[in-house]
């Protein structure tokens, strides 16, 4: 078989991991074209944290690589992928041995993955390292509508000495949904990276709502997308509005960059932002199902309002 060793992901492996993620995606779907197109997900995760990205080499010559998300006291993991033609040897299990370490070193209080629902494979594996499948989550688009709102406020307008606070009332949402739920590093990333922008919703001066939206080709939203990768309202009395003023933010960035379509995904366990996603026009295009560390649900509650998909 060779001998596989498992280490930090380097900078010069970025374009063959990238190779063997879309090449694996599009094998196991069946694909006749490259996964994902120009959207991105290998050199964005490996520049948000170079020491969250692993590979796995095969005397010597890259094979496989995963990539870790931390957001506060959350952590997910994905994409995890192997070159098809080293599938079933065990590699992938190897590929989880770092994650978990890091997991570990984090401190997390919860985590979890996405992956195919209709896949034994795929769920038996990650079943091994504590990961139980719970429910499904959808992703979900829809052309982008006019514009609609206020003005747009976004976290790349705050100004530099305002920004701690911006990034500490932005943890003070999510910490109300989960104690510890932190996006600042999504939020950092995406502005260093210029991968698409954060947007604000407040009440007065408060921040209520906010949510991190990739847009265009190079990002995790590809050519004429803008991605929500994960909005958050503000829980309690008035959470339905906060999401609605979410929403419509998220379109009115997508309509300000002339771009066609929305993409998020949502927990199908947060029935009632499932079902606020349905009322505004968004239909599943792919589904998969969240797997939870420990078989907790955390966050995912039937009226939490929050997008994400672990992708």
């Amino acid at each position: 078989m060779g001998t596989i060793t498992v280490g930090p992901l380097r900078e010069d492996d970025l374009a063959v991991a990238d190779h063997i993620m879309r090449l694996a995606f599009s094998t196991f779907l069946g694909l006749s074209e490259p996964f994902m197109g120009d959207a991105d997900c290998v050199r964005t995760r490996w520049a948000a944290d170079p020491t969250a990205a692993f590979g796995a080499a095969l005397d010597g010559e890259l094979v496989g690589s995963v990539f870790a998300t931390n957001w506060g006291s959350v952590g997910f993991f994905g994409p995890l992928t192997v070159h098809p033609a080293h599938w079933n040897r065990g590699i992938g299990s190897r590929l989880m041995e770092p994650v978990l370490e890091l997991f570990d070193r984090w401190s997390l209080t919860h985590a979890g993955l996405f992956t195919f629902a209709h896949s034994g494979k795929h769920v038996g594996l990650y079943q091994k390292f504590d990961f139980w499948p719970r429910f499904l989550t959808a992703i979900m688009s829809k052309p982008t509508a006019v514009a609609i709102g206020g003005p747009l406020e976004l976290y790349s307008a705050v100004a530099p000495d305002a920004r701690g606070d911006c990034l500490d009332a932005c943890a003070a949402v999510t910490g109300a949904i989960y104690e510890g739920f932190d996006l600042a590093r999504e939020i950092r990333a995406t502005d260093v990276q210029g991968l698409g922008d954060t947007v604000l919703v407040r009440d007065g001066s408060e921040v209520v709502a906010l949510a991190v939206c990739h847009t265009g080709p190079g990002t995790e939203a590809g050519s004429d997308t803008c991605y929500v990768k994960v909005g958050a309202a503000a829980p309690g009395p008035g959470a339905v509005a906060r999401f609605a003023r979410l929403l419509d933010a998220c379109e009115a960035l997508a309509a300000a960059r002339g771009l066609a379509r929305m993409n998020a995904g949502v927990n199908l366990g947060r029935h009632r932002a499932y079902r606020a996603l349905l009322d505004r026009g968004y239909r599943t295009t792919l589904q998969g199902v969240a797997m939870e560390r420990a078989n907790r649900s955390a966050y995912n509650r039937a009226g939490v309002y929050l997008i994400d998909d672990w992708r």
